[in-house]
């Protein structure tokens, strides 16, 4: 089965749950990746996040549902995940227009979301600069954050001091693997392990950690341009574009963003499909 064949896959299986309580780990295991990467990755490819599809979705067939049947609004919304009918007029409101109540008894204009598809455009119209690298394992030592699966956005609140964590890990910086790295590491439980790190044979001190990144190979990507937009174009056409037409897949093992002088990369661990 191909990437373009379990995402379809993965849509079918939430159009399948829509009424329960969906599973994203088991979703994330029909495409192969992660929990986070398979977020990501529908949010490149979609244009909305994943929860956004699966609200609208709800919804769609929420209104559906109080324009052909007999239910009850509270019924309707306890299909649908809701646990108050109030918290679903605000969202059927926020998405329609339209309360609720009044959908059975007016002719009122509503909004439909259809299921999605996946459909592969093959552009092909601009270049992608990569290469791959077989690199042996290394250490490194630097700040860690936790983000929990749960949060909305990635944004880790060691941003507002990402200077200064990269000034007080430069010391470490010893290695010809030089730079700041920006690592994420998603863990069994879906939450990730976010790292600034640099690579460094020293020893760590009691106030930073360590992560051991094993031997692997990795696709490196140029990310040129205005930062950060530079960075997430990138991603996202690895992610659409380089990803489906490789014959590679995702590898068990952090990927990370590498700055070095005026260079920035992004290092992704893959495999042969």
């Amino acid at each position: 089965m191909d990437l373009l064949e379990r995402m379809n896959a993965a849509i079918s299986y939430i159009e399948n749950h829509l009424e329960d309580d969906i599973n994203y780990k088991e979703v994330a295991k029909i495409t192969h990746f992660s929990d986070h990467h398979f977020k990501r990755m529908f949010s490149f490819i979609a244009g909305i996040t994943l929860a956004e599809y699966v609200r609208r979705r709800r919804l769609t067939l929420a209104a559906f549902d109080l324009i052909k049947s007999e239910m009850r609004v509270i019924d309707v919304a306890i299909k649908y995940g809701y646990n108050s009918p109030d918290s679903f007029s605000r969202a059927f409101q926020a998405l329609h227009g339209v309360k609720p109540s009044i959908v059975k008894n007016a002719d009122v204009p509503l909004k439909a979301y259809p299921r999605m598809t996946f459909q592969i455009s093959i552009k092909g119209d601009v270049e992608m600069n990569y290469k791959f690298v077989e690199k042996e394992a290394f250490t490194v030592v630097g700040k860690k954050e936790t983000v929990a699966s749960s949060e909305a956005e990635f944004n880790p609140k060691m941003w507002e001091h990402i200077k200064e964590i990269e000034e007080s890990i430069r010391t470490y910086d010893n290695t010809s693997f030089s730079g700041i790295l920006n690592i994420t590491l998603t863990k069994e439980n879906g939450d990730m392990d976010y790292y600034i790190a640099t690579a460094t044979t020293k020893p760590c001190p009691k106030e930073l950690e360590t992560l051991d990144i094993p031997a692997q190979t990795w696709a490196v990507f140029q990310a040129t341009g205005e930062m950060p937009d530079a960075l997430l174009s990138t991603w996202e056409r690895v992610y659409t574009e380089w990803f489906p037409t490789s014959g590679y897949e995702l590898a068990e093992a952090p990927e990370f963003v590498r700055g070095i002088n005026d260079k920035t990369e992004i290092w992704i661990p893959v495999q042969k499909r």
